[in-house]
């Protein structure tokens, strides 16, 4: 399954680069996918959309989700190593 998290667009209009996670799955096949099917989206964008320019999506795999999972992780750790060091 893959989340959006967020859509950078140029002034222009003419590119937008859409950041997505994952919960399951490779990051690398993902990106892959949703880039070959880009113009696809688009094209259905351009059908939904009352704007003179759709851009060009460019999908990028986002790691905050990840990275801010590795820090509770860590926080964690840290807090029941302190915890066992004051009994």
């Amino acid at each position: 399954m893959v989340t959006l998290n967020a859509v950078e667009v140029t002034p222009d209009y003419a590119h937008a680069k859409v950041f997505f996670s994952l919960i399951t799955g490779k990051p690398e096949e993902a990106t892959a996918g949703l880039n070959a099917a880009a113009g696809f989206l688009r094209n259905g964008l351009f059908k939904r959309l009352q704007i003179h320019t759709v851009p060009t999506l460019h999908f990028i795999f986002d790691r905050t989700t990840e990275r801010a999972s590795d820090m509770n992780a860590l926080i964690s750790k840290a807090v029941a190593s302190r915890s066992k060091d004051e009994e």
